[in-house]
């Protein structure tokens, strides 16, 4: 409990030791998509890791696009504590934050479009909070896995950001990270598609209201024209 005090990140120094292999196992298979949550992923496939506030609900919002995402899984990245648990997390001295990997066909469904949900679907200027939940662990954040990923979520945020400032927001706090160096631990087995297993449990995100058109970059030889973020009439604030 944090009692009013503002949440800080350990340092390397600060955060649990941690331990070399997990102490739990995870399920084969998701329970809504039904395609193993744990790689090697078929060819094509790729992966985009997002953190957005409590993982029960980030998840569920990617499990419900309507095609190419093939599976998804909660977990912990972004911090020192190795193969961490739920109630290591949750004190604080990990460094982690809640994170939903998404494994998707670009093909079908676009890292773009991925980024669309992820802004649309929370609050990135909060610091370490979302909305109720108050935590280092409920940091928002994006670890891309390629460059290019690298830079289309940051031309995604500074888009976002236009029309957030124009509708009184403050400045996005999202951490844009590589995910090299910063591995992504699956959770504990009943954190995985938690709210189909429990379909009226707690889901603490919220969004602004505020919507984001896609693409964001187009200087990779595409010859549309550059997208532009926009605000519906009414915000939602």
């Amino acid at each position: 409990m944090l009692f009013g005090r503002t949440p800080v990140l350990p340092t390397p120094e600060q955060a649990l030791q941690g331990r070399p292999e997990p102490i739990f196992m995870i399920p084969d298979r998701h329970t809504v998509l039904g395609n193993p949550l744990i790689g090697p992923y078929p060819e094509g496939l790729e992966t985009a890791d997002f953190a957005l506030g409590c993982f029960w609900g980030a998840e569920r919002k990617f499990w419900q696009l309507p095609a190419g995402v093939w599976t998804t899984l909660v977990g912990y990245q972004g911090g020192y504590t190795e193969n961490p648990t739920y109630e290591e997390v949750c004190s604080g001295l990990t460094g982690h934050t809640e994170v939903v990997r998404v494994v998707h066909d670009p093909t079908v469904i676009s890292y773009d479009r991925l980024l669309k949900t992820f802004w649309e679907s929370h609050n990135p200027t909060q610091g370490f909070r979302q909305g109720n939940d108050v935590g280092t662990q409920y940091r928002s954040a994006i670890y891309p896995n390629t460059p290019a990923q690298t830079r289309t979520a940051e031309s995604s945020r500074d888009a976002y950001q236009k029309v957030l400032t124009a509708s009184g927001y403050g400045k996005i706090t999202t951490e844009i990270l590589p995910s090299e160096g910063r591995p992504f631990y699956p959770a504990e087995a009943y954190h995985q598609q938690y709210l189909d297993k429990n379909p009226a449990g707690y889901c603490g995100l919220g969004g602004t209201g505020i919507k984001l058109s896609t693409p964001f970059e187009t200087n990779w030889g595409s010859s549309c024209p550059t997208g532009i973020a926009s605000v519906p009439e009414a915000t939602g604030k």
